[in-house]
């Protein structure tokens, strides 16, 4: 699906959400050419590896942690407020792409 061009170039008329907040914590998206291949999309495809490896890192943690006999509360906490970042991030990652299936059709 895309628009009229723009300056020459195609431009996509559905919105990219990037995988960080905006100010106030707010959505932040992208209207990138239809290729999707500008430089600001190559960062929000880094940054949603990092994001994904990040909590693929955390899951190994939990592991570790469920087999300790002696865990400490601050350290549990620590962990789950960790979990919950990488859950959020995690599904902001699969609503965004969501949203781009279908894209050139």
């Amino acid at each position: 699906m895309s628009a009229a061009r723009r300056g020459g170039d195609q431009v996509s008329v559905r919105p990219r959400l990037l995988p960080w907040p905006g100010t106030e914590g707010k959505r932040c998206y992208l209207v990138a050419d239809e290729d999707g291949d500008g430089p600001l999309s190559r960062l929000a495809d880094e940054m949603e590896a990092v994001q994904l490896k990040a909590g693929t890192e955390l899951l190994g943690h939990v592991g570790a942690m469920v087999d300790e006999r002696r865990v400490r509360v601050r350290e549990l906490r620590f962990l789950v407020k960790c979990l919950c970042e990488a859950l959020r991030d995690a599904l902001r990652v699969a609503e965004s792409r969501g949203g781009r299936l279908g894209v050139g059709e």
